[in-house]
């Protein structure tokens, strides 16, 4: 009873921020900003959602999110599969050694490899402002590649074995033996990363200079007006940002629950 309890007192304070969100979306600003809140508004308007979707360029910036985590998201699922497939169940010389090296990459923080990365594609290649100077840097990921080593490391070795037998190539065998027994893992894999795309801020609002290349969190960073800023407008814009997070959560919610354990059983 006590842990329910607790449980239920957590989610409650989780889910206020939220719902101040929610309810500020559809507030006046004045009202959103005064001293006496209130938690169940009186009047309710649409103004704010079209004074974002009108004096920003919100369009393209949801548009530019949903490109930018659509292609990594791809991007991710082939090359940390076709990785994945390679150290679970091929056999080639440096194997173990090379699977190491990557996982020790993980040990690195971030910040520390910002910088030469962000030379690279601003001074070497030119790349500021552009799609390719979002994407470059997570066209995979390292920790996606051990998932899905983690999650093939499960599957049947007699299957390939057979298929090899048969004389199917190892392209055959990945494309048509091993993606299709593996869409619990790959629908994982593909969840998380769009999550994380989506959410990242701090890479796309490094290396891209102009508005109609923001994404929707960097927009809203940037999002006042001269005078003050708009947080009716802003909470409306909030909104429609965790939308598709939302959606995505309810629609795939087994999935995300799945995640938690990939790989943690070896069949």
């Amino acid at each position: 009873m006590i842990s329910y309890s607790i449980l239920i007192l957590w989610v409650i304070i989780t889910i206020i921020p939220l719902y101040w969100m929610l309810i500020s979306s559809f507030r006046d600003t004045t009202v959103s900003v005064s001293f006496k809140p209130e938690w169940f508004p009186s009047e309710v308007t649409l103004a704010t959602y079209v004074r974002f979707l009108t004096e920003t360029d919100a369009l393209r910036w949801l548009f530019n999110s949903i490109f930018v985590s659509s292609v990594l998201t791809l991007s991710n699922v082939i090359f940390s599969s076709l990785a994945g497939y390679a150290f679970a169940k091929l056999r080639f010389p440096g194997r173990n050694t090379i699977f190491w090296l990557l996982l020790g990459t993980m040990m690195i923080p971030a910040q520390v490899t910002l910088i030469p990365v962000y030379i690279m594609i601003v001074n070497v290649f030119g790349l500021v402002d552009t799609y390719l100077a979002i994407m470059l840097p997570m066209f995979t990921v390292v920790g996606n590649i051990f998932l899905m080593k983690q999650y093939m490391s499960t599957l049947p070795t007699t299957l390939i074995q057979a298929a090899r037998i048969d004389g199917c190539s190892e392209i055959g065998i990945f494309r048509k033996i091993i993606l299709p027994i593996s869409k619990p893992g790959v629908a994982v894999l593909a969840i998380f990363t769009f999550v994380s795309t989506w959410n990242e801020f701090f890479w796309p609002f490094l290396v891209t200079q102009s508005s109609s290349m923001r994404t929707i969190q960097v927009g809203l960073a940037s999002f006042k007006f001269q005078d003050a800023t708009d947080y009716g407008a802003m909470m409306a814009g909030s909104m429609l940002a965790a939308l598709p997070m939302f959606i995505l959560f309810f629609a795939l919610q087994r999935y995300f629950l799945q995640g938690i354990t990939i790989g943690a059983v070896k069949g």
